[in-house]
């Protein structure tokens, strides 16, 4: 444990970083639902492209949070 921050701000950085991981994950299997449900209908491919990049870049952020919680697990002791 850092002593520049206490216990208690590090719990807390992680638990905003699990809400947001939380939330992406299901805005993003909202997104890629969507996609699927739509995949016979005539669509836009440019719509389409734009639908999955969005999922992507969601869930390339939620690697990157995952990245900072295994830091923060770190700090804390618990990895």
């Amino acid at each position: 444990m850092t002593s520049e921050r206490s216990e208690t701000a590090v719990r807390d950085e992680l638990r905003r970083v699990e809400e947001q991981q939380a939330e992406l994950r299901r805005m993003a299997q909202e997104l890629r639902r969507q996609i699927a449900e739509r995949a016979d209908a005539p669509r836009d491919e440019v719509d389409v492209a734009t639908e999955l990049t969005a999922a992507e870049e969601q869930e390339a952020l939620i690697a990157k949070l995952e990245d900072r919680r295994q830091a923060l697990r770190t700090q804390l002791g618990e990895a």
